[in-house]
C-alpha cells in the first residue's frame, strides 16, 4: 500500500508538473502577443507622428472614434505639437477624395493636407479634423459622418469657433461645395479644390470667403465644374478667388495644400471680420 501511495504521489506529482508547464507555456504566449500588439499600437502611433508636448497633451495625427447611427466611426485629429487649451485655436475640417473612402481611419490622412502636414507641419499651426467616408458612398450622402466627426473633436479640442474652415478635394472638392452651402454658418471660409458644386448655392456661399483651385488638364474632374462655381459666386457678389494650374492634371492639391500663401490666407478669415482675398498664386479666371 505504501508502495502504491507513493506511485501515486509521484503520479500526481508528474501531472502537476505537467500542468505547470502548459500554464507557463501559456503565459509565455500571453506575453509574446502583447507584446505583438503593443509593437504594432506604436508602430501606428509612430506612422501617426503621435507624442506628448511639455503639457502631456498628445500631439500628432490622433485616431479618434464617434458614433454615428450606433455604428463606431473612425476620424483623425491632427494636433500641432505646440497646442495647449489655454487658448482657443484655429480648426480645418478636410474631406478627402473617393479614392481614401473605407472604414480603416487611415486613408485619408495620407493624401491631401496630412501628406502637406507630414512635409512640414511649422505651416499648419491649427487643429485639423479628418472625417473617413464609409466606402461606396459620397460626401454629399453622409453628411452626418462629417457633422458627427467635427462636433466630438469641437468636444474634445479648444477651437476658435470664429475660425473654423472647410476644404477637401475631388470627391471632398465637391463635399466642401455642398456641405459647405448647408453649414455656412458654421465656417469663416472655403477652399474646394478640383470639386464641383451647384450653382443654385452661390448666393449661400457668398456669404464667405473662398479661394478654389483646379489643373487646367484635369480629365477626372473637369476644370469647368470649378469655372462654374467660381463664376455664381462671383455673380452673387462673393468674395471669391480661383487657382487653375497650367498643364496640371487631376492632382492640383498637393500644388494648393503647398502653396506657401494658402494656408495662411484661410487662417486670416474670420466669421466676424474676413481678412483681405489675395489673387493667389497663378489665378486664372474662368
Amino acid at each position: 500500500m505504501a508502495s502504491a501511495g507513493l506511485g501515486g504521489l509521484r503520479s500526481g506529482a508528474k501531472r502537476h508538473r505537467m500542468k505547470q508547464a502548459r500554464r507557463m507555456k501559456c503565459a509565455g504566449w500571453a506575453i509574446v502577443f502583447a507584446a505583438a500588439l503593443a509593437c504594432a499600437a506604436g508602430a501606428d502611433s509612430a506612422r501617426q507622428g503621435v507624442r506628448m508636448n511639455e503639457k502631456t497633451i498628445q500631439t500628432g495625427f490622433i485616431n479618434r472614434s464617434v458614433a454615428v447611427a450606433g455604428i463606431e466611426r473612425r476620424y483623425v485629429v491632427y494636433v500641432p505639437h505646440e497646442y495647449t487649451p489655454d487658448k482657443a485655436w484655429p480648426l480645418i475640417l478636410f474631406l478627402h477624395g473617393a479614392g481614401e473612402r473605407g472604414d480603416d481611419g487611415l486613408l485619408q490622412t495620407e493624401v491631401g493636407i496630412g501628406h502637406a502636414i507630414r512635409l512640414n507641419p511649422g505651416r499648419f499651426p491649427c487643429l485639423v479634423v479628418m472625417p473617413q467616408c464609409p466606402k461606396d458612398v459620397w460626401w454629399h450622402e453622409v453628411p452626418e459622418h462629417i457633422t458627427a466627426a467635427l462636433a466630438d473633436a469641437l468636444k474634445a479640442y479648444r477651437a476658435d469657433p470664429e475660425r473654423i474652415y472647410l476644404t477637401g478635394l475631388s470627391m471632398g472638392g465637391f463635399g466642401t461645395w455642398i456641405y459647405g452651402a448647408a453649414h455656412v454658418d458654421t465656417f469663416a471660409a472655403f477652399m474646394p479644390i478640383c470639386g464641383g458644386g451647384n450653382p443654385d448655392d452661390a448666393a449661400k456661399l457668398a456669404t464667405r470667403p473662398i479661394w478654389a483651385f483646379h489643373g487646367a488638364d484635369d480629365d477626372t474632374v473637369p476644370p469647368e465644374k470649378s469655372r462654374e462655381m467660381v463664376e455664381a459666386v462671383r455673380k452673387a457678389g462673393g468674395p471669391v478667388q480661383y487657382t487653375e494650374y497650367p498643364g496640371t492634371g487631376h492632382n492640383s492639391w498637393d500644388n494648393a495644400y503647398g502653396d506657401p500663401a494658402a494656408i495662411p490666407w484661410l487662417l486670416k478669415q474670420r466669421k466676424t471680420a474676413p481678412g483681405e482675398h489675395g489673387s493667389g498664386n497663378n489665378p486664372k479666371k474662368p
